[in-house]
């Protein structure tokens, strides 16, 4: 029985309004209604699982995600991460996350991962972790790519929070389900999940219904469409092993 989740997600929708943000959800039939799946997006934000999860409400899913077990300790957001059984990660033995994940995806939920494992302060989308393929080749479910693109103007890494800022546009992208074979390799599977988001995030920037109305603004594109945001780090890399 869910008792944290539905008055979080509630919440959230009522803030939503209050804000008067301008949500697009493209692509929520790609998730499906029953039956386990990792759920894979970009990060851009402090604020991206409450999209990402977002994207899943059509589909009437609620997003188990994996998150740094620091996340958990604090003494207001751990009550509510436990409430919602998402899954603690401890950087150090990420095993035990692993199976946890694992486990909850055989059960038939949909597990969040952020492959970037951090915030991509270029905007663009960053070396991926193995993990999120290797849940998915592990447990047997599809693997679904899905980006968010907006919420980084609200609170992201090195900007000072604006929480109360209104009128701010989302676009929240959901790709087909990537299959992952048991016979595929978990870099083949990563290479391809990678070239996924970087396509919907490409979409999603580009359909985006605002731009920087000064040069003080132009920090939060990415500089390949003519922001300020820093340059990538050499991309296309995969780090294995990780989760």
């Amino acid at each position: 029985m869910e008792i944290v989740y539905p008055p979080v997600i509630a919440t959230a929708k009522t803030l939503f309004r209050l804000l008067d943000m301008r949500i697009q959800v493209d692509g929520a039939q790609h998730i499906p209604t029953t039956g386990g799946a990792v759920l894979a997006s970009n990060h851009v934000s402090y604020l991206d699982f409450i999209f990402a999860g977002f994207g899943a409400q059509p589909s009437k899913r609620l997003v188990r995600f994996m998150a740094k077990k620091s996340v958990f300790d604090h003494k207001i957001s751990g009550p509510l991460m436990r409430g919602m059984r998402h899954i603690p990660v401890n950087r150090v033995a990420g095993s035990a996350a692993f199976l946890e994940a694992e486990n909850a995806l055989r059960k038939g939920e949909v597990v969040g991962v952020f492959p970037e494992a951090t915030i991509s302060e270029s905007f663009t989308v960053k070396t991926l972790k193995s993990g999120a393929a290797r849940l998915a080749q592990a447990a047997g479910v599809p693997l679904i790519p899905s980006v968010v693109w907006g919420p980084h103007r609200l609170w992201t890494k090195g900007r000072p929070k604006e929480l109360t800022k209104r009128h701010v546009p989302v676009i929240i992208k959901i790709g087909e389900p990537i299959v992952v074979p048991a016979d595929a390799t978990t870099e083949a599977t990563t290479l391809v999940l990678h070239e996924r988001l970087s396509a919907l995030l490409d979409e999603a920037q580009r359909d985006y219904p605002e731009r920087p109305s000064g040069p003080d603004e132009t920090w939060w594109l990415p500089a390949h469409l003519g922001g300020t945001a820093p340059l990538p780090r050499k991309a296309g890399a995969v780090e294995p092993l990780e989760a």
